[in-house]
């Protein structure tokens, strides 16, 4: 709402308020690492070995097996029990409930289910959310990850491994996401962007670097569950300290309690306020919201016509490939040769930087060409990691030297994959549905990481398979991008009519930094009759 962006300059729109709720929100950027990431950490599989009839003193083997060995006096086909190398005296989940070889299906299962119920939760609590506020989703969403975890340390089968970790998926997103949406609307238009990215950059990085030695100081899966679970205790303060979205509340006719709020931010921010411009402000806001339509159009809208389907079916996909290569990625930290908790420390590093690139590049060349330049590039170099796999040998240090780094550049370009095609997104649908859309395209791709476990697996089968899957659906996902239209320097769809009508003209190898801008938003503005939204206010993005 343009009325409460104004009212916000006058209470301050970066004051102290804001610096504390950048502060927090940095706080949940390490929470929200530690708990996404647990996933994987729980579920490291260190290197293991037959055990029948094999003798204390034999020598560990230089890899893995099911099967028996030539060192086993049991010569069996089928082997009942099993050693283990815990990777720096790591206990993890796996190796305690022996949940390898026959039975790694059931670990795939238990991971599968944290990624249902994230999307559960994104819709539950994204539902939620609108009818009883940000702040109230933001605290229960961060306790209900808290719980997951801490049951999960009870967890004794496959059944209550499943529907803790389902739990403890409902928070993934929401824990984020919640704050990201009141930290943006509090923010100055101007600074948003920065803002946000380097919060995210530098903590949750932070946070991502430091999960596995979280794991390696507690020494067993139970202690580092207990361990990142404690901190989520400080975040039901939060409800005393961020305030409740201000456009939420005038959305809701709840004025007396936006003017509260806005009074606060106020009095944080050491501003005087007559009580006469928080008149004026709520009699614009229901003026506002008088002549707004009565009845809006929804997201089956984006479907009825052929442009809008197809650019729609588009993001859906990519949100889909980009999720599912970021999740899989980032947990694609063993069969390396090289210790798991250094890699994913290693991989994690590329988070801020990638982070750094997009602020430098983005509105520079634009999100189609950021967007599919990075999934080309996290393809290409994915892709060739697995072909090193499959022709080199993991124990000779230049191979994996050379592993280790084409991972790092893989994990780069997701990234800044997965950043800037969420902000894509956003832009590319109408704003009349955009709550709808962006919700839906979340959805789709956190539904698709469903299979990121499943993908992994197939390690099993052949070694470099993975990557080769994900390389491919990668490049996929590079070319579909090229179908989109740009939206740098332009006006954002409004209605579902400018959806369809909206880069007519473009053509795939149409990018903004080839081309001279050719449309002034400015002059675009008398055509409408309104305030129109440049592609680089992310207060459009919610």
């Amino acid at each position: 709402m343009i009325e409460v962006d104004k009212m916000l300059e006058k209470c301050g729109d970066f004051g102290r308020l804001q610096w504390i709720m950048l502060l927090l929100f940095s706080l949940l950027n390490v929470l929200s690492a530690l708990h996404y990431y647990s996933q994987t950490i729980i579920s490291f599989v260190p290197k293991y070995w037959c055990a029948d009839g094999l003798d204390p003193l034999a020598p560990v083997p230089n890899v893995s097996s099911c099967s028996p060995l030539d060192i086993n006096a049991n010569h069996s086909a089928i082997c009942h029990s099993y050693r283990y190398e815990p990777y720096m005296g790591y206990q993890s989940f796996s190796n305690e409930m022996h949940w390898i070889c026959r039975k790694a299906w059931m670990l795939s299962l238990g991971q599968s289910m944290f990624f249902v119920g994230s999307v559960i939760g994104t819709l539950v609590l994204g539902f939620l959310a609108d009818i009883m506020g940000r702040v109230p989703m933001l605290v229960l969403s961060n306790i209900l990850g808290m719980m997951g975890n801490v049951l999960t340390i009870f967890s004794k089968n496959l059944t209550l491994f499943c529907i803790f970790r389902l739990i403890a998926g409902l928070a993934t997103d929401a824990n984020f996401l919640m704050m990201y949406i009141l930290v943006m609307e509090y923010m100055r238009p101007s600074l948003r962007t920065v803002g946000l990215t380097i919060c995210i950059g530098v903590f949750y990085c932070l946070g991502s670097m430091g999960v596995p030695w979280i794991a390696v100081f507690m020494g067993n899966w139970r202690g580092f569950l207990l361990a990142i679970s404690l901190p989520c205790c400080l975040v039901p303060f939060f409800y005393f300290i961020v305030p409740e979205s201000v456009q939420w509340l005038i959305s809701k006719h709840k004025y007396d309690k936006a003017v509260a709020c806005l009074k606060r931010v106020a009095k944080i921010n050491r501003r005087q306020i007559d009580d006469s411009a928080y008149a004026q402000f709520i009699e614009d806001c229901k003026v506002s919201q008088k002549n707004m339509q009565t009845s809006k159009p929804n997201i089956l809208g984006l479907f009825k016509t052929p442009r809008l389907r197809r650019n729609t079916l588009i993001l859906f996909f990519k949100s889909m490939v980009i999720t599912l290569c970021y999740d899989a990625v980032s947990r694609n930290v063993q069969g390396l040769g090289i210790s798991p908790f250094m890699m994913f420390t290693l991989s994690a590093s590329s988070i801020l930087p990638a982070c750094l690139m997009i602020i430098a590049l983005q509105d520079r060349i634009g999100r189609k060409a950021m967007t599919s330049i990075s999934l080309l590039l996290s393809g290409i170099f994915i892709s060739v990691s697995g072909f090193i796999l499959y022709t080199g040998s993991t124990a000779n240090n230049q191979t994996t030297t050379v592993l280790v780094t084409l991972s790092m550049i893989g994990r780069f370009g997701v990234t800044m994959a997965y950043n800037s095609g969420a902000q894509y997104a956003t832009e590319l649908i109408p704003t009349c549905v955009r709550g709808q859309g962006v919700g839906a395209v979340h959805v789709m791709g956190y539904a698709f990481t469903f299979f990121s476990v499943y993908i992994l697996d197939t390690r099993r089968v052949f070694s470099p398979l993975p990557e080769i899957i994900l390389g491919v659906i990668s490049l996929v996902g590079a070319c579909l991008t090229l179908l989109l239209p740009e939206t740098l320097n332009r006006t954002l769809p409004i209605s579902l009519e400018d959806g369809e009508q909206f880069g007519i003209s473009d053509h795939w190898y149409t990018f903004s930094c080839l081309k001279k801008r050719t449309q002034s938003v400015a002059a675009l503005a008398p055509q409408r009759g309104m305030s129109l939204s440049k592609s680089t206010d992310s207060s459009d993005y919610f």
